[in-house]
Order: structure tokens, then C-alpha cells, then sequence
């Protein structure tokens, strides 16, 4: 079997499924609910995709048995032996998927930011219907998601909002989404009912459980608290429990105010700050590899990946793999598996 991106080895995947059943028989397993559901979600992962493997296994031989049996000008025994190809070949493209969802932070967790880009009201009503996208799409996965952060926008949508998103990988799926996403309509916001340009940004990055390693500075860090101003629950936004960092070096800020505590609210944001600052480490070793290497294949943050037009024609068009369809409703209501696979696909 084809090795994808070399890191997938059945033999130490099997390793793995023997190593995370013994674990699960520990008698202090279920002490802590978020490990133990990590484990039992990659468990779960694991055994598909070797249940896959042993079902085209099972199926190839089957066809062997079927062409070995083929006589001449059988075109019923010819259909099957097609009908089975095509199935087979369906259940190669999910394995395929799944082997290459076996990166170094494919499997993680990960956070999901969304940004408006310049334009006002049009914007934030924009990135809005992102998040609507997301999290359909999550929720038909059967991925947990949590709000980190959420701003309302002036006038409607919103100015940027932080999911972390929970389940086998998240990171892997979503991970290509990253950039810009622009919207062609006619803009409900413009009493001419004119046609309107607007763009969005959308962030992924991969939980990393080695972020301890980042070790922060108390004076590179610019804390302030503020009263939450998102949806959410009694409570919430009755105190000064949203926390926002600023990483003073990098620029980067982080925010969350999903916890009624301060103190709940300020270790996730440097939980979330460490991923950044450990991600942007790795990003430039990889350029800088990439110098050497003289690869550009690279696509910068910023550039835009995807186009959704609904005026003066219904279209939504990936650049990257020039996939499109012209149901952009049925995709903003979270079907966007056609273009998160193709974007994977191109990289086998």
C-alpha cells in the first residue's frame, strides 16, 4: 500500500490500538473525562481505518473471484465486477483521507478564528455567515465545539469570534480552510440593492499538547479584562470576566470570555497564546527550510482561497483545486466536505 506522506505504517498503527486498549483498563482511566474521551475517540479512529483495510481486502478478493469466474461476453457478471470497482475505489478514497490525517497535529484539536475584513456592516454580516458554515459543519461531524470568544458587531454579524473545535482530527480537516473567503451579493444592507465584495478571514491552528514548552514573559504580556460582550449564558456578561492578552513582541492578541471566571478565562487565553507563539516557531523553521529547499508551494495566510458568489450568478469556486458547484446555500449551510477532501486529496 501506497505510503502516504510517510507517516502512515499499519503495523505501528496496530501497535497503537494494542497500546490504547491496555491503557483504557487502567483503574485510574475515567479519572479525567477529556483525556479518556481522547483516547477513546482515537481508538475509535483507528480501528475504522483498519476495519477499512480489512473490508477492501475483503472486497478485492472477492473480485479476483469474480473476474477468475468471467466468461466471455458475460455482461451481467461484466456490471458487477464494475459495480464493485466503483465501491471499491470509494472505500480507497476514504482510507486515503484517513492515511493522510496521520500528520504530526492532524489528529489534534484545534482553534477556528474568524475575522471580518475591511468594510463595515457587509464584513461582519459576512464572517457571520462563516461561523453559521462552521459550525453546521461541525455539528452534522459530531464535533464538540466550545466559544472562546465572541464580539458582536456595530450594526450586525460579528467582528471576530474563537471556537475550539473537539475531536479526532479536527486540526486535519479544518486545517486548509485557513485564509481568506470573499462574498459576492446583493448587499441587504444597501438601500439600492446594489452588488457588493466583501472578505473574511479564517484562522486554524492545532491545539498543541507540548505548549508548556513556551515559556512567557510576564512583562512581554499586556493583560486586560472587560465585561463580556458575546451570547452566552445568566451571568456572564454581569462582571469583568473577559480576559484579553496581548503578546507585546508578536502582536498577537488572544481573548476569551466563555468561563464566568477571570481566572478560568485567563489560563485558556495563555493556553490558546502558547499554541500560537509554539506554531509560529514551527512555521519559521518550515520557511526557513523552504528557502533552502527553494519550495514555494507554500500559501501564505491572507491569500484568498475560496470565492462565493451569489449575484450576478450562484457559484462557490476553491482557487486552489478549481472545485466548484453552484449550490451556495446548500455549502453555506455547513456542506463543504467536497472542497475540505479535494484540498486533501492534493496533497496525497
Amino acid at each position: 500500500m501506497k505510503n502516504y506522506g510517510g507517516y502512515f505504517d499499519i503495523d505501528r498503527k496496530l501497535e497503537e490500538i494494542k497500546s490504547l486498549e491496555q491503557e483504557m483498563t487502567k483503574p485510574n482511566f475515567w479519572d479525567n473525562k477529556e483525556e479518556s474521551d481522547k483516547v477513546i475517540s482515537e481508538l475509535t479512529n483507528l480501528k475504522n481505518i483498519s476495519s477499512t483495510i480489512s473490508s477492501i481486502k475483503e472486497k478485492l478478493d472477492s473480485d479476483n473471484e469474480l473476474i477468475d469466474s468471467l466468461e466471455e461476453n458475460d455482461s451481467d457478471m461484466l456490471s458487477i465486477i464494475e459495480e464493485e470497482l466503483n465501491s471499491l475505489k470509494k472505500d480507497i478514497d476514504e482510507l486515503s483521507l484517513n492515511i493522510y490525517l496521520s500528520g504530526p497535529y492532524d489528529k489534534n484539536d484545534c482553534i477556528l478564528e474568524i475575522h471580518p475584513g475591511a468594510g463595515g456592516t457587509e464584513s461582519c454580516d459576512w464572517a457571520s455567515m462563516l461561523y453559521r458554515m462552521y459550525t453546521r459543519y461541525l455539528e452534522k461531524e459530531g464535533y464538540k465545539i466550545s466559544i472562546l470568544d465572541y464580539q458582536v458587531g456595530d450594526e450586525a454579524g460579528l467582528k471576530s469570534v474563537t471556537i475550539l473545535v473537539k475531536g479526532t482530527n479536527a486540526y486535519g480537516y479544518l486545517k486548509n480552510e485557513k485564509g481568506v473567503h470573499r462574498l459576492v451579493r446583493l448587499s441587504p444592507f444597501d438601500s439600492n440593492n446594489r452588488r457588493h465584495t466583501s472578505f473574511a478571514s479564517v484562522d486554524v491552528t492545532p491545539e498543541i499538547e507540548q505548549n508548556n514548552e513556551i515559556d512567557l514573559d510576564e512583562k512581554d504580556l499586556k493583560i486586560d479584562v472587560y465585561r463580556s460582550t458575546g451570547a452566552g449564558g445568566q451571568g456572564v456578561n454581569t462582571t469583568d470576566s473577559a480576559v484579553r492578552i496581548t503578546h507585546l513582541p508578536t502582536k498577537i492578541v488572544v481573548t476569551c470570555q466563555n468561563e464566568r471566571s477571570q481566572i478560568q478565562n485567563k489560563e485558556q487565553a495563555l493556553k490558546v497564546l502558547k499554541n500560537k507563539l509554539l506554531l509560529l516557531e514551527i512555521e519559521k523553521q518550515e520557511k526557513e527550510l523552504n528557502k533552502i529547499k527553494g519550495n514555494q508551494a507554500n500559501i501564505d495566510f491572507g491569500s484568498q482561497i475560496r470565492s462565493y458568489v451569489m449575484h450576478p450568478y450562484s457559484m462557490v469556486k476553491d482557487h486552489r483545486t478549481n472545485i466548484e458547484t453552484s449550490n451556495v446555500e446548500k455549502v453555506l449551510d455547513g456542506d463543504i466536505n467536497l472542497f475540505i477532501e479535494e484540498n486533501l486529496k492534493k496533497e496525497l
